[in-house]
């Protein structure tokens, strides 16, 4: 999830292009660039590894001046964060600039093609291969002007399999700036003798509050004084501008109060974008596995922490069930300190959002020390865990800003599982029928996790309920045991109102005795093979008359018998129901904690990135 800025106008591009990189930093932080076409004709690209100030440092008040450019700063997917992976992008000429956000998929084929045909390539990006082809395609245009530039970028992009929101400018015309986008979001400016494009609104709201959007499958051509959108077949499209009424704050939250709200739904995008490339017709394939020696693996270690450590016990689950590995999922900082029996016939799976956090980190170096094979699941390329693991697997769903784990947590569960179903298929542990069956159900899953977002006002009414409680128990079996964890972590990180997620069977061996009419029991109960115990586990509960909310799958009449308040989630396979279930507990934590009144994006005492012990 990159941020793209462009301009095009009578004003200098670049304090428009770095103050607008500014309010989309939020979109990625890996690196930042601007290219300018400069009134001499021109192109000067100016770009740095790190955090956006420190382009702003380099360039030290003497950045390119000129009344086109386009901006970057990025999250990188292909290619670690440095300088010659940063955007823009240029072709062999010199003379198209490129910046995008997205990921091309079959960038690998094309760009062996385009070497081929001598184009020299100088980055490990996907996004390098997009300048060469419209590179490609100039040399053949029948038109000229506007519209040659416009016709390469069809034709290149009908030859791209993926996801993009492009910015191109080419040197021989300083009047022209194109978009495109195709499920990564770009969308227009107008102002008054000048348009502008970006990845989000915030970077558009010092100039104008005027806005195009720009669908999917669209090209829009941009001089300072018009705007024509096509289709990616060349034909006009009409679409009038809307008008902006969010301040700039609330526009970097995308009309959200808080960050926390908008990542919880976000979620069904973030889970599109970690399927995407990893789950079609054919079924599931991680290619990531591929840089593994499989064959000498006879047990697998999940190490994490925190919301990590949940999923990690959710990937145990899948491993043993569907590879017939045996799994251990191990709290990092445990793990670290003990001495565990590992050899090279171990994989140790390391889960970390950040891939910065430093008990994982030291598990891995163990883990390598005793001669095992390591995957690092994370949410940032070119993190110090990725330097060091035999292979990674990116989550792919772009920046999480709120301190507390939301859209990476689902994203963790599913990749987990992906990886396990991957690997059965691999064993032949599981009957391929079985695997097209649940290839079918990961790839619905963003439209269910949509559904379960429609819990929201019922969530707000708990909330009303329980936040001035003392204490709240979380309660499941099987799957449901780390969802119950994850519950009880979410409502302590951001209401900071006391939680505890149990087994359910566990209740009677010593919690049952804190059970009084004043502490609420949240039993998972949706669809699953424990499902009768875990309702006379509730029955347990309400006879110390403790009340309970369960959540409970979409058509269960009999578990309203037992509840006092019944949350109904859509019909998933027991395996993907934490990732359905843990939505409503999200949004639960938020409205306590907003009814509370706490710090819902920077709890008290918490950091995004634990880089200590």
């Amino acid at each position: 999830m990159c941020g793209i800025v462009g301009y095009v106008g009578p004003r200098d591009a670049s304090p428009i292009l770095l103050d607008g990189l500014r309010r989309l930093e939020y979109r990625g932080y890996d690196s930042a660039g601007i290219a300018i076409l400069t009134p001499g004709g021109k192109i000067e690209i100016r770009k740095s590894e790190g955090k956006l100030k420190k382009l702003i440092d380099a360039l030290d008040g003497r950045a390119p001046v000129g009344n086109l450019g386009l901006g970057h700063t990025r999250w990188a997917t292909h290619g670690a964060p440095n300088d010659t992976n940063a955007h823009p992008h240029a072709d062999c000429t010199g003379r198209i600039v490129v910046v995008h956000n997205g990921i091309i998929e079959n960038y690998a084929e094309l760009r062996e093609s385009l070497r081929a045909r001598g184009h020299k390539f100088v980055t490990e990006t996907d996004t390098e291969v997009l300048a060469h082809l419209i590179e490609d395609e100039m040399r053949g245009a029948k038109s000229e002007g506007a519209l040659a530039l416009v016709g390469a970028v069809q034709r290149t992009l009908k030859q791209v399999r993926g996801t993009y929101g492009i910015g191109v400018f080419d040197q021989a015309d300083p009047e022209l700036l194109i978009g495109a986008r195709h499920f990564s979001p770009l969308v227009i400016g107008m102002g008054s003798g000048e348009n502008f494009i970006a990845s989000d609104i915030p970077a558009l709201l010092p100039h104008t509050k005027r806005v195009v959007l720009i669908e999917d499958g669209e090209i829009a051509a941009l001089t300072r004084d018009s705007i024509h959108l096509y289709t990616l077949d060349g034909e006009p499209v009409e679409r009038d501008p809307l008008q902006v009424t969010w301040d700039a704050q609330s526009a970097e939250k995308g009309g959200y109060p808080h960050f926390y709200l908008k990542e919880i739904n976000e979620q069904p995008a973030a889970l599109a974008n970690a399927l995407r490339g990893r789950i079609d017709e054919r079924g599931v394939t991680i290619a990531e596995l591929d840089a593994l020696d499989l064959a000498r693996v006879n047990r697998v270690l999940l190490l994490a922490c925190g919301s990590s450590y949940h999923a990690a016990l959710v990937g145990k689950r899948v491993f043993e069930e569907w590879t017939r590995l045996p799994a251990e999922a191990v709290i990092a900082s445990e793990f670290r300190y003990a001495c565990p029996v590992i050899d090279e016939h171990t994989l140790a799976i390391l889960i970390t959002q950040s891939g910065e956090t430093a008990d994982t980190i030291a598990s891995m170096r163990l883990a390598k020390s005793a001669g095992a094979q390591t995957l690092a699941l994370t949410n940032t390329i070119g993190s110090s865990i990725t330097r060091g693991v035999t292979a990674t697997v990116n989550l792919q769903v772009g920046p999480e800003i709120g301190v507390v784990a939301s859209k990476t947590f689902s994203a963790q569960v599913v990749l987990l599982e992906l990886i396990a179903l991957d690997w059965a298929r691999r064993r032949e542990t599981l009957p391929a029928a079985r695997i097209a069956e649940l290839a079918l159900q990961f790839a619905q899953l963003p439209d269910v996790v949509e559904g379960a977002l429609g819990t929201d006002q019922q969530m707000r009414r708990v909330a009303e309920k329980i936040w001035q409680r003392k204490s709240i128990f979380f309660f499941g079996r099987g799957y449901g045991y780390p969802t119950a964890l994850e519950g009880a972590l979410k409502l302590k990180e951001v209401s900071y109102l006391h939680a505890e997620g149990y087994p359910a069977g566990e209740l009677k061996h010593g919690p049952i005795a804190m059970l009084d009419p004043d502490i609420p029991v949240i039993a998972i109960a949706t669809q699953s093979a424990t499902l009768d115990k875990v309702v006379s586990n509730i029955q347990e509960v309400r006879a110390r008359n403790a009340p309970v909310i369960a959540l409970a799958t979409e058509g269960d009449a009999r578990i309203a018998e037992h509840a006092d308040e019944v949350v109904y989630l859509p019909h998933v396979s027991e395996e993907l129901a934490p990732v359905v279930a843990t939505v409503p507990l999200q949004l639960l934590a938020y409205h306590v904690a907003i009814k509370r009144g706490t710090d819902v994006d920077q709890p008290r005492n918490l950091a995004k990135s634990v880089t200590v012990e």
